[in-house]
């Protein structure tokens, strides 16, 4: 498996960046994963990097996006937040990702049985915590199917407001940065938001149609 390069990477588009992850999902599902030399991979990308991608997901042990997604060294940039929150220093590495190291898909993956989202879910007030959790509060407002027992003991209520989740912050990356939803709407950039079953290893992914 070659390391992407700055011509590999410039002929990458949206789409393909796309199925260069599911592919790489269906490894891992799979236990097929690419046999990479890692060490060979350090050589070829101490001079520069040129990831075709960039993945915003949880900081949860089990959802490592190099990992899931069977990318090598240089593959993808990976930011990690507990429950996948936007924030301005969130905005601005999704900036350098796209505009600056050319990154083709802005990828959002949120994930079952999520601590954050239980979290959120029950109100936790704890130090520093309480602000990054009001962040997920939008996204249990707007769950309204769910009538009774909205706490982390209903677990269809917790799945239903992570992937919710998951889609607000895919739109507050487009309404919160001008930079990127200028890449978005030229076609430039694309961005979907997903999801990871921890019990299987399969990531599904949103609103794929939408890109370019």
């Amino acid at each position: 498996m070659r390391t992407i390069n700055k011509d590999s990477q410039s002929a990458i588009t949206p789409q393909m960046a796309l199925s260069l992850l599911q592919e790489g999902n269906e490894r891992f599902i799979k236990n097929l994963k690419f046999n990479r030399n890692l060490l060979q991979q350090v050589n070829e990308t101490r001079d520069g990097q040129w990831p075709f991608a960039v993945i915003l997901s949880c900081i949860d042990s089990r959802t490592s996006a190099e990992l899931i997604f069977d990318q090598g060294l240089g593959d993808i940039f990976s930011i990690r937040i507990a429950g996948n929150i936007i924030n301005e220093d969130i905005l601005g590495s999704l900036e350098f990702a796209t505009k600056v190291a050319n990154s083709k898909l802005i990828v959002v993956l949120g994930h079952s049985q999520c601590g954050a989202i239980k979290g959120a879910c029950d109100n936790v007030q704890m130090g520093n915590l309480s602000g990054l959790l009001a962040k997920i509060q939008p996204a249990i407002k707007e769950e309204t199917s769910v009538k009774t027992n909205r706490n982390s003991e209903n677990s269809e209520f917790v799945e239903k407001v992570a992937a919710i989740n998951v889609m607000k912050a895919t739109e507050s990356i487009s309404t919160k940065s001008e930079l990127l939803r200028n890449m978005i709407t030229n076609g430039q950039v694309g961005i979907i938001g997903a999801m990871y079953e921890v019990s299987t290893g399969k990531v599904q992914f949103y609103n794929q149609e939408k890109l370019k």
